[in-house]
């Protein structure tokens, strides 16, 4: 990951993961346009980094996506591509962010990771969102809102943000299987360090009759350390070619802080 790209946490809404995913952005080639700064170099390609690159990317997989998948709700889309993502480069080494040092790469440098476009066109199961989620969502005391009468639901991302857990906090998503009909899914965790993860329930079996599913996610602070992010992940496996990870950054919030004077 680039170290002029965007980092996580989101400024306005920590309660949201960002970054969603990552592209391939760093010395592309791409068309010149032959107007403003790039007039003056007298050539149709050019070597180019920045988001400029990696939105092309991603915007071009959608396409492709919703040509396979047209009844797909930009969400539905969003999950595939989030949930399918790898966290290893092609030799199989952990993907790195560079930086003032170099490290290896989080959920605040790549969200899910970097895109797979293949593994986005069959991703076994999605996190949808209706329009009404969104409305429900922004409508609450975000920030975004006036009404302060509600409390904010779940949104039903594909990634889970915790900013302030003190205790426990309980996170519900529900998933749409868009596979076989018949399949069963089974979870597999790896908790952010300090913090306990228990999922209910931990196997979803799927059929024609039911192909919607919600599940509950409970995070609980092990350690009364008051630190930073720490990262983790939720992935259901049907045993086969379907593993639909999530992205999980929880950081730990003591509100009394005590000091011994002795």
């Amino acid at each position: 990951i680039a170290a002029f790209s965007s980092r996580g946490p989101s400024p306005i809404y920590p309660g949201v993961l960002k970054p969603d995913i990552a592209a391939p952005g760093v010395y592309i080639l791409a068309a010149a346009a032959q107007s403003g700064a790039y007039k003056s170099l007298g050539v149709s390609y050019v070597f180019d980094s920045g988001t400029s690159m990696a939105c092309p990317h991603i915007s071009g997989i959608v396409a492709l996506l919703k040509s396979v998948h047209p009844d797909w709700s930009p969400a539905a889309l969003k999950s595939a591509l989030m949930t399918t993502a790898h966290t290893m480069d092609r030799n199989g080494v952990p993907i790195e962010a560079n930086g003032k040092r170099a490290k290896i790469a989080d959920p605040f440098d790549y969200g899910a990771g970097s895109v797979n476009p293949t593994k986005a066109a069959d991703p076994g199961l999605i996190y949808d969102i209706s329009a009404s989620d969104y409305l429900e969502f922004f409508n609450c005391p975000q920030g975004f809102g006036s009404n302060n009468n509600c409390t904010p639901p779940d949104l039903n991302l594909p990634s889970i943000a915790i900013p302030g857990l003190k205790t426990s906090v309980t996170v519900v998503r529900t998933v749409t299987n868009v596979g076989q009909p018949n399949a069963v899914y089974k979870a597999f965790m790896e908790p952010p360090p300090g913090v306990k993860m228990a999922v209910e329930p931990a196997v979803l079996v799927f059929s024609n009759a039911r192909r919607v599913q919600s599940f509950k996610v409970t995070f609980r602070a092990t350690r009364r350390i008051q630190g930073s992010y720490t990262f983790g992940s939720l992935a259901w496996h049907d045993g086969g070619a379907h593993l639909v990870r999530i992205p999980i950054a929880v950081r730990v919030v003591i509100e009394e802080l005590y000091s011994d004077a002795s």
